[in-house]
């Protein structure tokens, strides 16, 4: 027991006065490992639903995809605000809230993942049909949203537990729990769409039980007191000051999944008003090979909140700038190498979802239109790690409004209109342009901020 105790404080000691580099190399590539596992439970759904149902259902699933990622918010939400809270915690050495932080994580995952049933199991179709979706695709993307509605819980608290355990720094246990819940996933999704041909719900049914699996290796971990602080798995309780800042802390991750989701109402009903069923399964594949090759970037994203946050509880707000800096430096150049192979032979990329599709000149120039930002998009990727880690959630939310309704909206309003399906990828990078830039002042400003305090 004393050994255990010696290492997670040579952990945490490593995050407060270790190399910078090394710390960032040293959490960062099981963070990576885990993301990149993770990405790929939404690839395989869509590899498996496209070469093994066909495009109809491929269309469907792709317009069910974002309303399945609601779950995912509220997980980002408890997650991103618990591990906030936790590592600060563990900074300033603060016993008390660590030891009432997981039943305060408890009671609002049963409590988000109530409503969340309640709400999408009356109102699943209609949402789908404000997503614009329409007959066949309708059905069978409800039917599998329906699913992953049920699955809901495992969903949510497999990835707040999972980022809580990122914020103690501890990123190869992360990655473990990831990679046992990918390996449960893809038998599942073979199990259940290959060996009995089960459809959409199949890919469904997998995912859950992958998340399942996801969990229960997370209990695991709480319940027999790994964790760097006291753990109490069966504890269920609201702490008002903990609770307030796990939702405040954790909002701007849930502003930014519900706001894509925003931005996939638009660009969906514009896909049906202006394309077709084949444009609309298009762009799923774009949207989620564009979503996995930032899943490097989500990874270096989870291991600079223990290196930020740890560092601002323990008042060292030069190492806080610096993490910021190499860790986005780091998260550009880890992103180039797969970023140039998918625009360079994009078709080999799409291919793999798309088995059977011939893909025009014009489509693969959107699909490059679409990813050229994307290495750029570390800088705003780890700006809404660094606001909550230094107790600031505004900031961050602010960004994912902004992004949504500020720009996207009328911008797919709009450009659609002007320049057809195509309108939709140069929109989104026109978008992502002018939100590198923003963002790029909002962090200098707080930058400032941190180096008057160190004064």
């Amino acid at each position: 027991m004393n050994d255990a105790i010696s290492a997670k404080e040579k952990q945490k000691q490593f995050i407060l006065a270790g190399n910078l580099w090394r710390v960032m190399a040293g959490l960062s590539w099981p963070a990576v490992v885990a993301m990149v596992l993770y990405g790929m439970n939404s690839v395989l759904d869509a590899l498996f639903v496209g070469r093994f149902v066909g495009e109809t259902a491929l269309a469907g699933v792709s317009v069910a995809y974002p309303l399945s990622q609601i779950s995912v918010g509220f997980g980002s939400l408890i997650g991103t605000g618990a591990g906030a809270v936790l590592s600060i915690a563990l900074g300033a050495k603060d016993k008390n809230t660590q030891d009432k932080l997981l039943g305060n994580v408890n009671l609002i995952s049963l409590a988000v993942t109530v409503l969340y049933i309640v709400v999408g199991m009356l109102f699943s179709t209609q949402m789908m049909r404000i997503m614009g979706a329409d007959g066949e695709a309708l059905i069978l993307g409800d039917r599998y949203f329906r699913i992953t509605i049920l699955g809901s819980f495992f969903w949510i608290y497999g990835l707040a537990g999972n980022m809580i355990v990122r914020a103690e720094g501890r990123m190869k246990m992360a990655a473990v729990m990831m990679g046992t819940g990918l390996l449960v996933n893809v038998v599942s999704n073979y199990m259940l769409m290959v060996v009995v041909p089960l459809g959409v719900a199949g890919a469904a049914w997998g995912t859950n039980i992958g998340m399942l699996a996801y969990t229960l290796v997370g209990w695991f971990y709480f319940g027999r007191g790994h964790a760097s602080f006291r753990s109490k798995l069966a504890c269920v309780r609201w702490d008002k000051k903990i609770g307030t800042s796990i939702l405040r802390l954790g909002m701007s991750a849930f502003i930014m999944s519900v706001m894509s989701l925003v931005q996939s109402v638009f660009v969906f009903n514009a896909l049906a008003r202006y394309g077709t069923t084949a444009d609309i399964a298009f762009y799923g594949v774009v949207y989620r090979v564009f979503t996995f090759l930032l899943t490097p970037i989500f990874g270096l994203m989870r291991a600079l909140q223990p290196a930020i946050g740890i560092n601002y509880g323990a008042k060292q707000y030069d190492r806080v700038i610096r993490s910021y800096k190499i860790f986005a430096v780091a998260a550009l150049l880890l992103t180039l190498p797969f970023w140039l192979l998918s625009m360079a032979v994009p078709g080999s990329v799409l291919g793999l979802m798309l088995k059977d599709q011939v893909f025009t000149g014009e489509q693969f120039v959107n699909f490059r239109v679409y990813m050229a930002i994307l290495p750029l998009l570390s800088f705003i990727f780890m700006a809404m790690t660094l606001f909550p880690s230094v107790d600031k959630g505004k900031p961050a939310a602010l960004i994912g409004i902004a992004r949504q309704l500020v720009f996207y909206i009328p911008v797919m309003l709009l450009a659609p209109r002007w320049m057809g399906v195509a309108g939709i990828y140069y929109g989104s990078l026109g978008i992502d342009t002018v939100i590198v830039l923003w963002t790029m002042l909002m962090v200098k400003k707080e930058f400032n901020l941190l180096r008057q305090r160190s004064c």
